[in-house]
């Protein structure tokens, strides 16, 4: 059965709005013409519609899932495939997207350190959960940007709330026997999510890590979480240590190095490092000095750092 654009659409926020992940596809290039802009959805198990030929259907199938992350949300690609129609190979090129609910982040302890994360976290478009064993604290009103408060028993801090792949799990507890309850159940996991992270001194973390290693968690296994979380930034307050588990998070999922702008553009030093800088950018064909010399030297210099 062929499917409109709009069909498709509907499908899309129908799997968003139940938290679920849907590919779609449809072809952009095709030998045969009439398969061009036939649409199909995959989510789970199920699909609807069709590429025009049953081996297409079943070739863009097998490899939508590789084609991103499991902790990707959105995404989208154009691909040949290879399907056999009347007893040849023939190539069609199709266009892929992912459509999936926000990233996840899920903060286990409602103290100070979790109002402000919370509200970071929902700033890059997180959805936002906060469990704490204390009624006072996992507080609604306190969590106005967070998409479920709610009170938990640290025996089974998850039983409530299923986690996969591509979730962020943020340990603020007050106390390592807290944390432990947590990693124990993370770390048991089929597919843990991708970010655990804990806050803590190196005592702590030391301390959380030995009962681990007595529970008969391997080495790799432990360095799946992220401890003491966040970067080094100096930061002494709750918003500064939530700034620095953000700002690791974001680091995490970008590749960037984590070193400062400053330093990796090196302005000053590449364009201006000689006590003649002026004088030769000044005038042209005396040369320039530093690492970008030549006929594009003084141009390069009147360009922002980020658009190179």
């Amino acid at each position: 059965m062929s499917l409109s654009a709009a069909q498709v659409a509907a499908r899309v926020l129908e799997a968003l709005e139940k938290g679920e992940r849907i590919y779609t596809a449809v072809v952009t290039d095709a030998p045969d013409p009439s398969l061009i802009g036939r649409r199909w959805w995959l989510s789970g198990r199920r699909s609807r519609g069709t590429l025009g030929s049953r081996s297409l259907d079943e070739a863009v199938a097998a490899a939508a899932p590789s084609f991103f992350p499991p902790r990707e949300s959105r995404g989208a690609l154009s691909r040949d495939f290879e399907y056999r129609e009347g007893g040849r190979m023939r190539t069609a090129r199709v266009y892929l997207e992912l459509h999936g609910p926000p990233a996840r982040m899920v903060i286990v302890g409602a103290g100070h350190i979790a109002i402000p994360l919370a509200r970071m976290g929902a700033m890059l478009g997180m959805r936002i959960e906060v469990l704490d064993d204390r009624p006072e604290f996992a507080a609604p009103e306190r969590f106005p940007d967070a998409r479920s408060v709610r009170v938990i028993d640290f025996h089974d801090p998850f039983l409530d709330t299923p986690l996969g792949p591509s979730d962020h799990v943020i340990l603020v507890t007050r106390g390592h026997s807290f944390d432990y309850e947590c990693l124990v159940r993370l770390l048991r996991m089929s597919a843990p999510p991708a970010y655990i992270g804990m806050i803590g001194s190196r005592r702590r973390v030391r301390a959380t890590h030995e009962q681990l290693a007595r529970e008969g968690f391997t080495t790799e296994e432990m360095k799946q979480v992220r401890a003491p979380v966040g970067l080094d930034l100096g930061g002494q307050t709750p918003a500064e240590i939530a700034v620095s588990v953000v700002a690791e998070i974001i680091l995490f999922h970008a590749g960037g190095t984590g070193v400062p702008l400053v330093e990796k553009e090196r302005v000053v030093a590449r364009f201006f490092g000689s006590t003649n800088a002026r004088t030769d950018a000044a005038e042209p064909g005396t040369g320039a000095t530093g690492p970008e010399a030549g006929p594009a030297g003084p141009a390069a210099s009147a360009q922002p750092a980020t658009e190179k």
